[in-house]
């Protein structure tokens, strides 16, 4: 019985397959435009859609189709609607130049919308002068890959690059963001991967998301954001081999993270930002093998951060390595390499002899004191320095590294 019914069921497949059209729009034919091919088409038929330029005021998408672009023809929504939304599952949407969505404070009109959907995939478009780019609600098991998105270029009418609201099992790969509000925002979205995009240029965020648990951000860049990441309200985030590179300005950080338990740092490169990263209210976190060079502050970690470990990170030609507002009792430090190091290896086995205080007396008084910043590399803050690392006082004496490195960790 086993063996008829699989007979059966390929029997069925073979059927169904064999009935599957291509359906081929192109101007000047009687399938003129993507939305009367989708009229036309049954569940499982393919549509190529030819080079040329087509309007598409919110072209529906309600059937099991595969909508591939050939030569990468335009669809525009002349700023009268959003471009294409995406209503029913399995959908390959791929190929495509999608432009000039409507703006609006009411609605968050976009290029590609998917709404309650999974097994879709949006492959290689390139999405220009959209209010949002991708935007995804109520959706799981999509893959986002291979899409670039380029924003309306002005703050004001900018909304997100890619956007998933209350999601789960999102692939987010190889996608570009420019010139967003956020180049990929998150809310609400669980158990999902960004893996290998580049976020720059955005108004606000490269990356923003809150309220989302267990997480994988893996070799992305974010590179020259407004506001740098953050990363706010969620459990079990892993962030591995990103690079987090030239975001500057007052307020602006590599990466924020606030209200963060349980989460990895690890193997990520801080470089040339503000604050290579900022803490806040985190728990149980793991900041390890970690590369920081020529930032302002490499961690700014505050005291309400308990149960941290921070083992085996280089910090390199930082102005500030790490400072705080309180004492850090309940967090490690181990095994670091830190370029300020003065100590000696009397026993040459690489570790040093003498712990390491990392956080400077200047820069308690900074925190303090923004103003101070006029004081930097001077001779007498130099020298205050010196003395309070001998004699500890006004630094917390917890915050310490009892194996700083004498060499940087090779990565």
């Amino acid at each position: 019985m086993k063996r008829i019914s699989l007979i059966c069921l390929f029997a069925v497949a073979v059927t169904v397959a064999s009935h599957a059209r291509t359906l081929v729009v192109a101007v000047d034919t009687a399938l003129p435009d993507l939305k009367a091919a989708v009229a036309e088409a049954a569940d499982g038929d393919t549509i190529k859609v030819k080079k040329g330029y087509y309007y598409s005021y919110n072209t529906l998408i309600t059937k099991r189709l595969t909508i591939i672009g050939d030569g990468y023809p335009v669809l525009d929504a002349n700023y009268k609607e959003e471009v294409v939304t995406i209503l029913t599952n399995g959908v390959t949407f791929s190929g495509f130049v999608l432009k000039n969505s409507k703006t609006g404070s009411m609605r968050d009109y976009a290029g590609i919308r998917l709404h309650k959907v999974h097994n879709v995939t949006i492959s290689n478009n390139r999405l220009i002068n959209n209010f949002f780019g991708i935007y995804l609600s109520d959706c799981d098991h999509v893959s986002v890959i291979g899409n670039t998105t380029s924003g309306t270029g002005t703050e004001l009418t900018a909304g997100n690059g890619i956007h998933a609201w209350q999601c789960h099992d999102v692939i987010i790969m190889n996608n570009y963001s420019t010139r967003h509000r956020d180049g990929i925002y998150f809310e609400f979205v669980k158990k999902s991967r960004i893996i290998s995009n580049t976020s720059e240029r955005n108004f606000r965020y490269g990356l923003h998301f809150m309220f989302s648990d267990d997480d994988l951000y893996q070799k992305n860049t974010f590179r020259n954001n407004g506001s740098g990441v953050a990363v706010m309200y969620s459990k079990r985030i892993r962030m591995f081999d990103n690079l987090f590179i030239e975001n500057w300005g007052s307020s602006i950080y590599g990466l924020l993270l606030k209200d963060i338990t349980r989460s990895q740092i690890v193997g990520n490169r801080f470089v040339r930002n503000t604050t290579g990263i900022y803490m806040e209210g985190c728990n149980l976190m793991t900041a390890n093998n970690n590369t920081f060079i020529n930032n302002g502050w490499a961690m700014r970690i505050l005291a309400n951060c308990e149960n941290g470990t921070f083992e085996r990170n280089n910090f390199e030609s930082n102005s500030f390595d790490v400072t705080t507002n309180g004492l850090l009792n309940l967090n490690k430090f181990d095994q670091n390499y830190w370029d300020k190091y003065e100590g000696y290896d009397l026993n040459k086995d690489g570790t040093g002899d003498v712990p390491y205080r990392p956080v400077s007396l200047y820069a308690q008084i900074m925190e303090q004191i923004p103003q101070s910043v006029m004081l930097m590399r001077s001779f007498m803050v130099n020298l205050l320095d010196k003395v309070e690392r001998a004699i500890p006082s006004l630094t917390p004496e917890s915050v310490k590294d009892i194996n700083p490195k004498m060499k940087p960790w090779t990565r």
